[in-house]
């Protein structure tokens, strides 16, 4: 393993200004900044490691990302396909105050590199190139065939996967799916997960009047704040439970092989709260089942952003003319956006909000791989080759969210997700980072699973 380690350290040497190349482009789908020049710059990076590589566009939807297709095949015919997904795009850096570096400036410094996207996750292709050209060192190609999807608008909810994936199909079919991201835990344990919860994000609004009104007709006029705070709060309770109708019957209750996997799972509430800085207390305290299974288990109704009315410096005295939530539901199988906005619809409409809009902006469905696939065994023994026994840990399925489960509807494969990330890493945050250490890690995973992937039966 000594000998291994230096030889993926000069690999990560010698290939470093490609990584920086990759992070000083400021791909930011919400805002689309430099999304052409990125995606030109990963299909230039794939050729550069012997992929054939294609930029795929929709002819019907001009305004879609480019999705980045890249393969390798193997040496030998007849030979299993790995398929790994990756994006290239990345959330805006905002707050930029809060950043120690200049957020697309990457900076190393104590044994880790800082930049945006570093983690989430342009560090993570990196790897998966360096484990194939390690692996293309010592032969004289690849034992299975590899292929490369890489899109530009995971960070905005994957708009258009479905449409790639079912257009490109044939393309991008595949035995299992490594997905692009996992982390290590406080201890240095890996965190794997088989599947992910979806998303329903919503825009709330309501309007009262054409314009603000004087606050002293407050007496007699409603207010639009004031009725979203109420719409808001008919829909959960003071113990946290959702309180519209039907909302948890839709929940498919987990099967045994998840229940097991979770029983697996690591979790320290207290560490958890010192690690966000919490203020209060877990919700769950009031709720019949534990924070681990509310994170993996259960699905979530937030709000994420409120605006209404006045909010400058002093005062100023007006009802105002609208308000607005924005809604972020986290979904678990049995749900989707579709029922979701429905069920939000009719509780609305039921209790005096009818006048209100609701607004699916976003909606992804949840995803549990088949726990018993022998994929996942793979990822496991592979990874503990590396990270030592019992420290890998499967998750049935991520508490956040991304477009597996069209990957899994569309292409029927397993997916595992594994990557160079930590626990602080700080994905989506200022001063996001990844620590060498880690990269040089999923870089031997990902050796391992190449390595072993045709041992695999899947034939069955």
């Amino acid at each position: 393993m000594g000998e291994l380690r230096e030889r993926i350290k000069a690999r990560t040497e010698e290939n470093k200004d490609k990584l920086l190349d990759y992070l000083k482009l400021e791909s930011v789908s919400a805002q689309k900044r430099e999304i052409d020049e990125t995606a030109a710059y990963v299909k230039n990076l794939l050729e550069a490691f012997g992929a054939e590589v294609e930029i795929l566009s929709l002819a019907d939807k001009p305004l879609a990302h480019p999705v980045v297709y890249g393969f390798i095949p193997a040496k030998e015919v007849n030979k299993p396909t790995l398929l790994i997904y990756n994006h290239y795009d990345v959330q805006p850096e905002d707050p930029v105050e809060e950043w120690q570096t200049r957020p697309f400036e990457p900076v190393e410094k104590d044994g880790a590199i800082f930049c945006r996207g570093v983690s989430d996750n342009k560090a993570n292709l990196i790897a998966r190139l360096n484990a194939i050209q390690l692996y293309l060192e010592d032969h004289d190609g690849l034992p299975i065939n590899i292929k490369f999807l890489i899109e530009g608008e995971e960070e905005i909810g994957s708009v258009h996967i479905d449409d790639y994936l079912a257009q490109y199909q044939d393309k991008f079919a595949a035995n299992a799916c490594i997905w692009e991201s996992g982390s290590k835990d406080g201890q240095g344990r890996l965190h794997m997960s088989a599947g992910m919860k979806g998303i329903a994000y919503f825009d709330l609004a309501n309007q009262t009047a054409d314009i603000d009104v004087h606050s002293s007709q407050a007496a007699i006029v409603d207010n639009a704040a004031w009725r979203l705070i109420q719409a808001l709060a008919s829909m959960k309770d003071a113990k946290n439970r959702v309180t519209i109708d039907g909302f948890y019957d839709l929940m498919e209750e987990p099967n045994q092989e998840a229940r097991a996997y979770l029983d697996q799972v690591p979790f320290d509430p207290d560490a958890l709260k010192e690690g966000l800085n919490l203020r209060t207390d877990f919700i769950t305290d009031d709720l019949d089942y534990s924070e681990k299974e509310a994170l993996y288990f259960y699905p979530t109704l937030t709000i994420s952003g409120l605006d209404a009315g006045y909010q400058g410096d002093g005062a100023k005295t007006i009802l105002p003319k609208s308000a607005r939530a924005k809604l972020d539901v986290r979904l678990v199988p049995g749900y989707t956006p579709e029922n979701v906005q429905k069920l939000l619809r009719d509780h609305l409409d039921s209790h005096g909000y009818a006048d209100f809009d609701l607004d699916l902006i976003a909606a992804v469905k949840p995803f549990r791989t088949d726990l018993t696939d022998p994929f996942i065994d793979l990822m496991v023994q592979t990874g503990e080759t590396i990270y030592g026994k019992g420290k890998v840990i499967i998750t049935p399925n991520s508490p956040g969210t991304g477009p597996m489960q069209s990957f899994g509807h569309y292409l029927g494969v397993p997916i595992v997700g594994i990557g160079s990330e930590y626990r602080g890493s700080g994905a989506h945050a200022p001063n996001e980072h990844i620590r060498w250490e880690d990269f040089y890690d999923n870089i031997a995973h990902i050796l391992g699973i190449i390595e072993n992937f045709d041992q695999v039966n899947w034939a069955n």
